[in-house]
């Protein structure tokens, strides 16, 4: 359900994108001293905003270091540390062990119960630290499994699980910019969830899975009514975003809103009507 909260990386400038990708390695390196390997396995794009997000906002102490990774052994690259990482580590490795669950209660995902079992002991460290977001996740989890078993077409109900969820872990304290954070992370948790319910269409039909959009892909103009929904839901989180007084790390958030995640959209509408990138521009 993640990797739609990405970069436009054609529109950044080179200074701006190494100093994602120092995000990005961050949050990978954090994840392993967290919980080894398994840890950087629930990798995303989309906690890795957050982490520029939060670190943005509450621009925290930071440490660079220059390391080199397994996916990339021979040339060192430049990798940013703070307390907000740690924070965005151990939120990322909470939704990837309730997600493990999901996928097993629902599809009995074999791979998914495994990966689930080697973070147990981490998440439930992590719980008892985070109770609040713990929470709430499981509560939306719990209510989201609900209505998928019963084949809700509710779209607001359904995808106002994941909004909820999304938007208790983007409040990182509780202060003045708590509601902020939290709107921001309800339509981005609706969009992400809507994103890849459409992502999922042709899969999910194939293997008689639930699909909240199934009901509409019938309808005159669906994919057109697809992008107008995720546009208002952009449009909503952009608004929310713009209210943070954020100034580091600002260019690199107004990429992904306004530019990024509409690449990403776009790819996942070039393979529903079966064209290549190229042809899209």
């Amino acid at each position: 359900m993640f990797g739609y909260i990405v970069v436009n990386r054609q529109e950044l400038r080179i200074k701006e994108y190494d100093r994602y990708r120092a995000y990005y390695c961050g949050l990978c390196k954090t994840l392993q001293s967290h919980c080894g390997i398994r840890g950087q396995l629930s990798l995303s794009y989309d906690m890795t905003f957050l982490a520029v997000l939060l670190s943005g906002l509450y621009e925290p102490e930071q440490r660079q270091a220059r390391e080199r990774c397994i996916v990339h052994p021979a040339k060192k690259h430049i990798v940013l540390y703070n307390e907000i990482m740690d924070y965005v580590a151990d939120m990322t490795l909470l939704l990837a062990w309730y997600k493990c669950q999901d996928d097993y209660i629902d599809e009995r995902k074999l791979n998914k119960a495994c990966y689930g079992r080697m973070i147990h002991s981490k998440t439930k460290q992590i719980c008892k630290q985070y109770s609040r977001q713990a929470e709430t996740v499981k509560k939306q989890m719990q209510k989201l499994s609900e209505l998928e078993k019963a084949g809700s077409t509710d779209l607001d109900a359904v995808s106002g699980c994941f909004g909820t969820l999304l938007g208790e872990i983007f409040v990182y304290l509780k202060d003045e910019w708590e509601q902020y954070l939290r709107n921001v992370g309800f339509y981005i948790g609706k969009y992400v969830y809507l994103i890849d319910a459409y992502d999922d269409m042709d899969q999910d039909a194939k293997k008689d899975c639930y699909n909240i959009l199934k009901s509409k892909n019938d309808m005159p103009g669906f994919d057109d009514w697809i992008k107008e929904l995720l546009v208002l839901l952009a449009a909503s989180f952009a608004k929310e975003f713009e209210k943070l007084p954020i100034i580091e790390n600002v260019e690199i958030l107004r990429n992904i809103i306004y530019s990024g995640i509409w690449t990403r959209y776009q790819m996942v509408r070039n393979k529903r009507e079966g064209k290549t990138d190229e042809e899209s521009l």
